[in-house]
């Protein structure tokens, strides 16, 4: 299983999302531009030494992204259509999260085989970016084994 981050603007948020998926056992994706500098201190001292336990795998551009991918692109969105809870996930499904500030334009939207919603609590917007993908990843591997 494939973690992505389309676009992400925060060093920090990155560097969680590879602490947590080194600990659980996926891939990340990054697609670019990045929001910092990837050799950015912040990123190194979020992830910390468990950086050494992710492959992380950098894409110049949403094209170039797209070309490697093989399983199903799932999107997780405040917009998505299907509830986390009621989803079934597949063990070569590609998790994609969207910027902090901006989430995925519409082609990219409309690419994603299924879109996915973490229910929060009525009149909030949403949870953190790390925190969403330590929420999504881990139902996903616990349905997928």
């Amino acid at each position: 299983m494939r973690v992505a981050l389309y676009q992400p603007e925060i060093a920090g948020n990155v560097g969680a999302v590879l602490r947590t998926a080194a600990c659980l056992g996926a891939d990340v994706d990054l697609i670019e531009p990045l929001g910092f500098v990837w050799d950015d201190k912040r990123v190194a001292r979020a992830a910390m030494d468990y950086i050494d336990h992710v492959a992380v795998r950098r894409h110049t551009d949403w094209r170039a992204f797209e070309a490697t991918l093989a399983g199903r692109l799932v999107l997780a969105t405040t917009r998505g259509a299907t509830d986390l809870w009621g989803t079934r996930f597949k063990a070569d499904d590609v998790l994609l999260f969207g910027s902090e500030g901006a989430g995925v334009p519409e082609a990219v939207h409309a690419r994603a085989e299924l879109a996915v919603r973490v229910p929060v609590r009525p009149g909030l917007r949403s949870l953190n970016l790390s925190v969403t993908v330590g929420i999504v990843l881990a139902e996903a591997l616990r349905q997928t084994g």
